[in-house]
């Protein structure tokens, strides 16, 4: 997966990735002749006492240094470059892939675990390679020059770095096999850490409420310490990698030296040539050095590298439309015998929905909580695609709908508003980014928002905290039909977003847009029999199933579901006071519940 993902993600850095080899082929050259030149400095010169030899061998020694070092540097400023490219182009394509998840795709990753994909794994990613460039070409190839260049010089002293390459080779593939699934483990974690502290964070109230704030605190202190414990293991697998890298070189750098001594004495080999070795060990020290800090990263990256191709890998469940086909006219909404049923799922959320709003109507959606309400509004947005029949839009199936007109020619207002950091006028702009600041007001009094934005000390430039936490329920709602007002929009979809909101300042709002729909295709889902009794027709749900369609005087009548609903949301009307004891539950008839309605604004 690993080399996988970075052979794709450099192929378009191919350029700056071979200037970046040649740079490094040139300084490992560089390197590896420094010791040649020290030895032939100590024999030819030093040795015989030859002060010229000593001057021309040290010029040229120090050339190769200063070309060495800026090869170096030239090589370590494009090996940043290029891994902080590559870490954002990863990032950008898992962030694109996401937009292109449906709610069912987000849903079997999870939120925490891909924002720990798009943000810590991308980032396990591009550390190791900014290490990889400087280590991954340079290392190898100076252990291999430095072993040449030793046979050059002594071929029996060289099997000591000929055996002590193969030891060290031995000791990363034992060491680094034993680390990978414990990595594998501290990714996994970091997603149950990142999945508890956003629920905390999120439901803080909620926790405060229920006076839980021991239990979280346990609960999050178990997370931690699981993920301590790994991290302690990892960490112990690391220090054992450093003493025994060295352990092995010292060894081996007693052996060279005491081989080395003994040929020196025997005349086999001279003073040079011992400190030519000495030098190419230390040039394999080095390497080694080099390669024990990428190898540290490379199965945390490996196991990174594998859930970021598992995001970029997954095709969305919902596939792009194949002719992208753009209507213009008519902007009526159809569903016909439409069904849905979640993957595995025994039974359907939604069956045998047949259903026509004209432009001009608006069409009410009512029934008990886990009906299907939502999830029939999800269909017409393409979070979700029929598993039988069809939704059309102006008589072309959603499915053949360009992806982004569809999401311009459709409104949707959900039931819990979400709103972003940065100012009302920031928020509101997100439906129409050219409204002008009267456009914005206009929209703001159609939703009844008008008085309570200039009660704000900045008005259209106070200050919004991150979903509208610091403003009420029926604020945030004002505000999330405000934005969508100004997108102008042919079909509007409002999933019960007038529930925050007072009797009223609902009956307000509905009259105040009235004239603004007028022509366009509204649904509106609702809890509230009250809400929706003026709508030109009422859809009554139950189990995923129509069960009633008519207007509200006709459901009231006909419709027994419609009825059972009006009669849980009204309280008995006033009666005398009865004695002392049990009372009987009063049962309502369809006429006291139109005449309780008939009494709410």
């Amino acid at each position: 997966m690993l080399i996988t993902l970075l052979r794709v993600r450099l192929r378009p850095y191919a350029r700056t990735v071979a200037l970046l080899l040649l740079l490094q082929l040139v300084q490992i050259l560089a390197a590896l002749a420094l010791p040649t030149l020290g030895a032939a400095l100590i024999d030819d010169g030093v040795v015989k006492g030859e002060a010229d030899s000593v001057r021309r061998t040290g010029a040229v020694m120090l050339v190769v240094a200063l070309v060495q070092v800026c090869c170096s540097l030239a090589a370590a400023l494009l090996a940043s470059r290029t891994a902080m490219a590559l870490g954002r182009d990863v990032r950008s394509a898992v962030f694109r892939r996401v937009l292109d998840f449906a709610a069912h795709d987000v849903g079997r990753f999870g939120t925490p675990s891909l924002l720990t994909r798009t943000v810590n794994d991308v980032q396990q990613v591009q550390m190791l390679v900014v290490s990889a460039f400087g280590v991954v070409v340079p290392a190898p190839l100076m252990c291999v020059g430095s072993l040449v260049l030793a046979l050059r010089q002594d071929v029996p002293l060289s099997l000591c770095l000929v055996a002590l390459v193969v030891v060290l080779a031995a000791v990363f593939g034992v060491l680094l096999s034993r680390m990978s699934p414990w990595y594998a483990l501290m990714q996994a974690r970091l997603d149950g850490l990142g999945r508890v502290l956003r629920e905390q964070i999120t439901g803080v109230r909620v926790v405060r409420a229920f006076v839980q704030d021991t239990r979280e605190r346990e609960r999050f202190g178990e997370l931690n310490s699981e993920l301590n414990g790994i991290s302690l293991r990892v960490g112990r697998q690391i220090a054992t990698m450093f003493p025994v890298v060295l352990l092995v070189l010292n060894v081996f750098g007693v052996a060279v030296v005491w081989f080395g001594a003994g040929r020196i004495g025997s005349g086999a080999m001279q003073v040079g040539a011992l400190s030519a070795f000495l030098g190419y060990l230390s040039l394999i020290l080095m390497s080694v050095v080099m390669v024990t800090f990428v190898f540290l990263s490379v199965p945390r990256a490996r196991v990174s590298a594998g859930r970021i191709q598992e995001v970029l890998g997954t095709a969305p469940s919902i596939p792009p439309p194949v002719s992208g086909a753009r209507p213009d006219t008519g902007t009526g909404l159809e569903l016909s015998a439409a069904e849905f049923r979640y993957p595995g799922a025994q039974e359907p959320v939604l069956r045998d929905i047949d259903l026509t709003v004209r432009p001009g109507e608006q069409v009410a959606i009512l029934g008990s909580t886990g009906s299907g309400k939502t999830t029939l509004l999800n269909l017409v947005l393409r979070q979700f695609d029929v598993t039988a029949g069809a939704v059309r839009l102006g008589g072309t199936d959603v499915r053949e709908w360009d992806t982004e007109v569809l999401f311009r020619t459709v409104g949707f207002v959900p039931q819990r508003s979400q709103l972003f950091s940065g100012t009302i006028a920031s928020n509101l702009r997100f439906g129409n980014p050219a409204a002008t600041d009267e456009e914005l007001w206009r929209a703001l009094e159609t939703v009844q928002a008008r008085d309570f934005v200039e009660r704000l000390p900045d008005g259209l430039g106070a200050s919004v905290a991150q979903g509208g936490t610091n403003l009420s329920g029926g604020q945030r709602q004002r505000l999330a039909i405000a934005r969508t007002l100004l997108r102008r929009p042919r079909i509007y979809l409002f999933d019960d977003c007038f529930s925050a909101l007072d009797y009223a300042t609902d009956a307000a709002l509905r009259a105040a847009l009235a004239p603004e729909l007028a022509d366009a295709t509204v649904v509106t889902v609702a809890q509230r029999v009250a809400a929706v009794r003026h709508a030109d027709r009422i859809v009554v749900l139950d189990e995923g199933r129509i069960v009633g369609h008519g207007t509200h005087d006709a459901l009231l009548r006909d419709c027994p579901a419609y009825q059972e609903i009006a009669r849980s949301q009204l309280s008995p009307p006033t009666r005398p006071v009865q004695p002392a004891g049990p009372s009987p539950v009063h049962r309502f008839s369809a006429e006291e519940a139109a005449d309780a309605l008939a009494e709410q604004p």
